[in-house]
């Protein structure tokens, strides 16, 4: 601050919708000073911002502090609600647009986008000091009233898109889970060629027969405290597994060998889905924590199973409701359960109690 009473922001000057409007670089110890929150008592009509989750907070910050060197957060948008000076620092069109906003300290900023990261960075900032001196873009509008900040906050959210399951793992390189479901993907002979690396949803027409989310749910259920000593024996494991499985599923190999259309398959048959994928992982956890050494000859009888829609006394309720798939959590223990069950494994206490409710009509057939 070069003055006592007023806030001077080194920023460059645009232009948007014939509004002036700036940007500038903020010390992360200025964030929960000058931007604060406390809206909480208002009703939604009055506010600007949507209420403040504080359960996504530790997460966040939680996120910052865990990748100190890696750490991304996108740029904040505020309203300032006070009379601002632009006060150019160069000459020529291009210099014009560097300068200094001044902006007195009785002036308010509100918040359009981005209060859970101001509110996390505040946490983060408690936990590790040094993150004070590290800055966040953040975007400066000129307050007019409440009405334009509500629309503001509406207009910034509308195209907000949270990418799919698929895509956050295929370009999620902390995860081990994610390196180990791309892995699979790409070298496992039951997988290569064969799964949608960016939808998490399969159109009827779809080339690919698994999505890479899937993929990721059902390793997470195979690897589920198994103990291994590093990350390539994990891959080895998935490997082998997966690989196994698909010697027992004809159709997976009739779809890599172009003998049937991939969309044929999820039409008529369960065992490409999400949630048989995942309890089939399941299985595979019990055959390793059991250290059942010929995991194999249970693998083997997968073959034996009718997979198909048509077989509703047998999916109907477990792995499909009213005639479409369902992933839901306890469809999946029922889909784990009746596979066990026929390979000849026994169910876990758990599996055993969701199995019970199932037989007394507690889940909707």
């Amino acid at each position: 601050m070069s003055a006592p009473f007023e806030y001077v922001f080194p920023c460059i000057r645009g232009m948007q919708a014939r509004n002036e409007y700036y940007v500038s670089m903020c010390p992360m110890r200025l964030i929960p000073k000058i931007f604060l929150f406390n809206e909480e008592e208002l009703v939604p009509e009055l506010r600007a911002q949507r209420f403040l989750n504080k359960s996504r907070l530790p997460e966040m910050s939680r996120y910052m502090l865990e990748n100190r060197k890696s750490y991304v957060f996108s740029a904040i948008t505020a309203s300032i609600d006070g009379e601002v000076k632009f006060e150019s620092i160069g000459s020529g069109e291009n210099g014009k647009r560097i300068g200094l906003l001044h902006v007195p300290m009785s002036a308010q900023f509100i918040i359009n986008d981005g209060q859970h990261r101001r509110a996390a960075i505040e946490m983060a900032i408690r936990e590790e000091p040094e993150l004070a001196d590290e800055s966040i873009a953040v975007v400066f509008f000129l307050d007019k009233g409440l009405k334009r900040c509500q629309q503001m906050f509406a207009d910034l959210n509308r195209y907000a898109i949270r990418p799919s399951k698929s895509l956050g793992v295929l370009y999620d390189h902390r995860d081990e889970l994610a390196e180990l479901a791309r892995t699979v993907a790409f070298k496992s002979d039951a997988f290569k060629g064969v799964v949608e690396m960016e939808r998490s949803t399969l159109s009827p027409r779809a080339s690919r027969l698994f999505t890479l989310s899937s993929i990721y749910n059902a390793n997470s259920a195979l690897l589920s405290n198994v103990e291994s000593n590093s990350f390539e024996k994990k891959v080895e494991i998935a490997i082998a597994f997966w690989n196994e499985v698909a010697k027992h599923i004809n159709e997976w190999q009739l779809v890599k060998e172009r003998k049937i259309t991939s969309g044929d398959i999820r039409r008529d048959y369960i065992h490409s889905h999400a949630v048989v994928l995942q309890a089939i992982g399941y299985v595979g956890n019990s055959l390793l924590k059991n250290g059942i050494k010929n995991w194999k000859s249970n693998i083997k009888k997968l073959e034996n199973i009718d997979w198909s829609r048509s077989n509703a006394k047998l999916w109907e309720g477990r792995a499909m409701i009213g005639g479409k798939v369902s992933k839901a959590h306890h469809n999946v223990t029922l889909t784990t359960n009746a596979i066990k069950k026929h390979i000849g494994i026994s169910l876990s206490p758990d599996e055993y109690r969701v199995e019970e409710a199932f037989n007394r009509g507690d889940y909707d057939r």
